[in-house]
This record gives C-alpha cells, sequence and structure tokens, in this order.
C-alpha cells in the first residue's frame, strides 16, 4: 500500500491514517469507529495516534521549519491558494462527510467547506501584509527595526462541530505567517480533517508542514501541548478542555490561545423589526443544531412586543424540519452529535421545568421510524425563566432557547452582561443612543447588530471571560501567529 495512501478498505469501512512528515501511516494507539449520528452507521474507522505519534509529528513539524520560514510570502500564498481552488472543487464531496460524521443539513456542510476555504483564502491574501516597523533610535547612527517572526512549531486543536472550518482557522493562518503545524481534530470528527490535509499535499505544500494526528486530549492533545518542540497552541473547544490545556501549558510558559464556549444573549427591543429579528433569532438558535458557540442561548425580549414576538417565534419553531440530512436536502435540523450530548440537553430542559420554566414547545427526543436510528431532539422553547437559572447561564448547546421578558434596555444589559460567558451578542433595536451606549455597555468581544450570526474571515472572533484566551481571523487574528523581534542596528 502507498504511503501516500489516505485510507484503505477493510471489511467495507474506510480506514483512515495519520499524517506525519508528508507520509500517510497507521496510528499505532487503539481502534476507532467514526460513525453518523443520524443513523449509527460505521463512516469510517481510524487507528488512533500515541503520544509517541505526535512527537514524531511535532519533529516532522521542527525540521520542516527552517526551510519553511525562509520561503518568500508570495510562495507561501501561491500554495495556499491551490489549496482553496482545491477545496472549492471538492466541495460537495467533503460537504457530504461532514454531514456524514457530524450531522448537520448539507447547505449548511457545504459553508462549512466553504468558510475553510475562505479563511485561507484570507490568510493567503495577507501573507504579504506581515509588516514591521522601523522606530526612530536615540543615537543618530542606529535604527530600530521592529519585525515580524514565525513562533515555530503551532498545535492546533480543534472542536467536532466544524469539521472543516476550524482545521482552516488553524492551518491557513500558521502557515502564511512561516509557522509549521500539527493538527490534531476532535476524534468525533475527524475524518473532514484528514480530507483537508490531504487537499493541502496534493497542493504542494512541503513534507512536515502539516501534519495530523488523531487522539484523545489526554494523550496526544497533552503531549502536543507540553513538548518543548511547540511554541504555540491554537484550540477551539470546551471550557473545561481550555482549562487543561492552559494548566498542562503553564509550567512550560507556552504561548496559549483558546477559543472556548458561549452564552450569547438575543436582545430584542420594542422598536425592532419583528421579522428580521425572528428569523435571526431562528437561524442564530437552530443552525447546526445549536451546537455553535456563537449561537443565541439566551433570550431578552422587552415587554411591549414580547407576546407578539413569543407568538411568531414559536410558529417559526413548529415548522422547523428534523431529520437526516442525507436522506432529505430540505431539513433545517439534523441530530445531536452523541446520545450523550443528546441526554445532557434534555436533562438541562428537565432541570429548568423542575425550577418552574414553562415549556412552550418541544422537551423531547424525537422517536420513531428514522428518528430511532439517530440522536434527534424537538426544537425546544422555554418561558416563565429566571436570570440565575442553569438554563440561562450554562451553555445548552442545543436546540433548545429559554427567552425572558424584559422591561427596558438597560435590563436587558444588565442581565446579560451576568454571565461567566462573553463570546458573541446579539441586539436588535433602530435606536441610535441604544446602539451606541451598546458599545461600550455589552461586555461581549463580538456583537451582531440587526443581523443574525456568523463571522466574517476579515473580522476579529473575540471571547471575554470564560470564552477564551486571544482571539482569531482577520489581521488581528494572524498577528497570534507572529511574535516581534527588536534590533538595535548601530552603522
Amino acid at each position: 500500500m502507498s504511503q501516500h495512501s489516505m485510507k484503505h478498505e477493510q471489511d467495507g469501512v474506510s480506514v483512515y491514517r495519520q499524517f506525519i512528515d508528508g507520509q500517510w501511516t497507521d496510528g499505532h494507539g487503539e481502534s476507532l469507529d467514526v460513525t453518523n449520528p443520524a443513523t449509527g452507521a460505521v463512516v469510517g474507522r481510524l487507528n488512533l495516534s500515541t503520544s509517541n505519534d505526535a512527537q514524531d509529528a511535532l519533529e516532522a513539524a521542527d525540521r520542516a521549519f527552517e526551510s519553511w520560514r525562509r520561503t518568500t510570502a508570495k510562495h507561501r500564498a501561491d500554495l495556499l491558494f491551490k489549496l482553496v481552488d482545491l477545496l472549492h472543487d471538492d466541495t460537495e464531496r467533503l460537504a457530504n462527510l461532514i454531514t456524514a460524521e457530524q450531522g448537520k443539513p448539507l447547505t449548511e456542510a457545504r459553508a462549512d467547506v466553504g468558510m475553510c476555504a475562505d479563511l485561507i483564502r484570507f490568510a493567503a491574501e495577507n501573507t504579504r501584509r506581515i509588516e514591521g516597523d522601523i522606530v526612530p533610535a536615540d543615537d543618530p547612527n542606529e535604527q530600530i527595526w521592529i519585525q515580524k517572526v514565525p513562533h515555530g512549531v503551532v498545535a492546533g486543536i480543534t472542536a467536532w462541530n466544524f469539521p472543516a472550518a476550524l482545521i482552516g482557522r488553524k492551518l491557513g493562518p500558521a502557515l502564511a505567517a512561516g509557522n509549521t503545524i500539527v493538527l490534531k481534530p476532535s476524534e468525533e470528527t475527524p475524518l473532514t480533517a484528514m480530507e483537508v490535509v490531504e487537499l493541502a499535499r496534493q497542493a504542494g505544500i512541503p513534507d512536515g508542514v502539516i501534519n495530523l494526528v488523531n487522539g484523545h486530549g489526554q494523550d496526544v492533545g497533552n503531549h502536543l501541548v507540553t513538548s518543548n518542540i511547540t511554541q504555540l497552541v491554537s484550540m477551539t473547544g470546551s471550557v473545561r478542555g481550555g482549562r487543561e490545556i492552559a494548566k498542562a501549558a503553564a509550567p512550560h510558559l507556552k504561548i496559549v490561545r483558546l477559543e472556548l464556549g458561549g452564552k450569547a444573549p438575543f436582545i430584542v427591543m420594542d422598536d425592532a423589526d419583528m421579522e428580521r429579528a425572528v428569523e435571526a433569532a431562528i437561524v442564530s438558535r437552530f443552525s447546526n443544531n445549536g451546537q455553535v458557540c456563537t449561537c443565541n442561548e439566551r433570550m431578552y425580549v422587552h415587554a411591549g412586543i414580547y407576546d407578539t414576538f413569543l407568538d411568531r417565534f414559536k410558529q417559526r419553531v413548529d415548522e422547523l424540519k428534523v431529520g437526516d440530512p442525507l436522506k432529505h436536502e430540505d431539513v433545517d435540523l439534523g441530530p445531536k452529535i452523541s446520545s450523550g450530548e443528546l441526554d445532557k440537553v434534555h436533562d438541562m430542559v428537565q432541570r429548568a421545568i423542575k425550577a418552574g420554566a414553562t415549556l412552550e414547545t418541544g422537551g423531547q427526543r424525537l422517536t420513531g421510524g428514522e428518528y430511532d436510528e439517530g440522536f434527534y431532539y424537538a426544537p425546544t422553547v422555554l418561558t416563565g425563566v429566571q436570570n440565575d437559572m442553569e438554563i440561562m447561564q450554562e451553555e445548552i448547546f442545543g436546540p433548545v432557547v429559554p427567552i425572558m421578558k424584559v422591561d427596558s434596555f438597560e435590563q436587558a444589559i444588565d442581565y446579560a452582561n451576568v454571565s461567566e460567558y462573553g463570546l458573541s451578542a446579539y441586539l436588535f433595536t433602530n435606536d441610535v443612543k441604544r446602539l451606541m451606549n451598546t458599545v461600550h455597555d455589552l461586555d461581549f468581544g463580538e456583537i451582531y447588530v440587526n443581523r443574525g450570526g456568523g463571522e466574517s474571515v476579515q473580522g476579529f472572533h473575540k471571547g471575554y471571560r470564560n470564552s477564551g484566551i486571544g482571539g482569531e481571523d482577520g489581521k488581528y487574528g494572524l498577528e497570534a501567529y507572529v511574535k516581534n523581534k527588536t534590533m538595535y542596528v548601530h552603522f
């Protein structure tokens, strides 16, 4: 079997491999089946990597770093552009794989691939915009040069909810800045990541510049974080996972950038465009089955429009179609990623009801027919909640939304800011005074005004508090992948 073969067939199942130093090789850990959450069918199989495999990947990245960092910015950009073209050409196949291993509707899976390509394109476009400074010196025969240089080997650890886009978010800027990278995708959805890396190999990116290992965080992930070779850790995942990475990195004084969970407030004032707010609330809550860190997680609706808004919102929720996205392309929601995630969401709903919340619609696992094969949950709306309830404070990460009535803009802002999270927030108003006050008063890193969610690659994806450290995307995100070097040059 060729070392350039990413996978082989075994008993009718595609068996995927790890990618180290330009070669696809078998991991040395236990076997793992990746299953379709809509049906339980095996989508692919892999032998997990071990810490020894992770070490091999790090050493390969370290060897490749010196030559890669010395390539011109234009050359790095040209290779990344080739990868972008391959991603666009392969969108449909990749989208079907994303839906099979993660469960999102095909339209959203295509957008996932598109976001991956756009993130890499932005990085490629900006390789020649990584600029330093010449600073006036105190000595007349001296100049001070501040240069931007790559860190070295980057560990890129990604979550399961966006199998393609999160790989692009790490890979693109890391390589554009002259770093090499070792990727570790989630073991829940690793297959798309390997397909993206294979396209990178086909694009001509040199051996060792990109490496990929699969495995559990406590083994492979921990080794990537604690190794002396790793210079920067960029992770997208849960708050719990982020804390574990920060703890493991602390003794080594590693640079760590974490994009973690969210509990986005969705504020609707009495002067809002009602239909626009309702549609944005639907999309921002139920896209990807609510499994998005920037999702509408809790709603604050002004008392003057509350009843009308709730009626229209419930009507739209009840119209949502749930099903297997590979059987029904018109579904709005697919399955939850796993039975554990489904149970977690249902338990939160039950605890909210016990604490006094009113169940308006949903609130149960969907059963019968094809629903029995996967992890489906009914789109759910809760009212009668209080701001200190668990359902209003802890991330749900599922198709459930609590709605609370507020009497004023100031009350909505106060309630919204009572949170351990600080990633995204939403505001619907046509009052300029309220909008301008939001700039100062709403304490979140990313605010969507009169629109649904979805960040742009040229923006800055940044959370406060437990939502993370650092930030990604745009020129500010690219800066995370370089460090400043100051040279005092006497002549």
